[in-house]
């Protein structure tokens, strides 16, 4: 873990000196800067008064680069296709077990020919046009707007049933980080 690096960025970023957060937590200089330098592990009460004297969660020191805050700029986001109808697919973002993205349908086109299943579990929220899904049994025709969710496992089907682009933001969550092929 790289909670010294951590604990420098944080404090750098608040303007604090070494000197300040030692005068607050009665750690010596020597040491707090070994921590920084990740060449001393500091217990968890230790952690506790530093993270008290930064003003952040104990739990945001202990957070890895991966976990932290990720940043997509529209202009940054990932574009790629999906189904034999080449859906546009825009990845907005992604953590360890969510992945979040804009599915453009054009008029008539579907997710594929026959439903399809898999991991996870999906939320729909239709930003534009008019859809129908089903799932299993159960279908619905959605506007601009409405949502619709569903455990992924059960087959299912995405079509645009209007007369226009349709955009249709879409949140999957699985266990096991397999968010790559949910269409």
């Amino acid at each position: 873990m790289d909670i010294g690096s951590n604990i420098r960025a944080i404090r750098k970023r608040k303007n604090i000196t070494i000197a300040q957060i030692c005068e607050e937590t009665g750690l010596s200089q020597g040491f707090l800067s070994q921590v920084e330098t990740n060449k001393t592990s500091p217990s968890i009460a230790t952690l506790e008064n530093i993270a008290t004297a930064l003003e952040v969660p104990l739990a945001y020191l202990l957070l890895k680069k991966e976990e932290r805050m990720a940043i997509v700029r529209k202009e940054d986001r990932k574009i790629t296709t999906s189904g034999a109808e080449k859906l546009k697919v825009e990845h907005l973002s992604s953590t360890k077990n969510v992945k979040t993205v804009l599915v453009e349908f054009p008029p008539g086109s579907s997710t594929g020919e026959a439903p399809h299943a898999h991991e996870g579990e999906e939320v729909h929220v239709v930003i534009k046009g008019r859809i129908f899904a089903e799932q299993g049994e159960d279908s619905a025709e959605f506007g601009e707007g409405d949502s619709f969710s569903w455990n992924a496992c059960t087959p299912h089907f995405v079509k645009n049933i209007g007369e226009e682009l349709a955009i249709v933001l879409i949140s999957v969550y699985t266990e096991t980080n397999d968010t790559d092929n949910f269409f």
